[in-house]
């Protein structure tokens, strides 16, 4: 998220042409553009740093917990 927001300042920067925001050619703005692309939507994923991971081990510890209580209750 981080480098979205640096690569939405940067482009405000290039547009306004801030001090040396001016002298930086577009290409080096589209460039960071295309690696946030490139991790946002590949690396991201192929080294598991997304939600879907998560997610699931959210879910297998509700089911656990479920499971628990269930034998708790049954015991009672």
């Amino acid at each position: 998220m981080i480098l979205i927001i640096l690569v939405v300042a940067l482009y405000g920067l290039k547009f306004a042409e801030v001090s040396f925001m001016a002298e930086v050619s577009w290409w080096w703005i589209n460039g960071l553009a295309f690696v946030a692309f490139i991790w946002f939507e590949f690396l991201e994923r192929m080294l598991g740093f997304n939600k879907s991971k998560d997610d699931m081990h959210h879910e297998k510890m509700r089911k656990e917990r479920i499971k628990r209580n269930f034998k708790m209750n049954q015991k009672k």
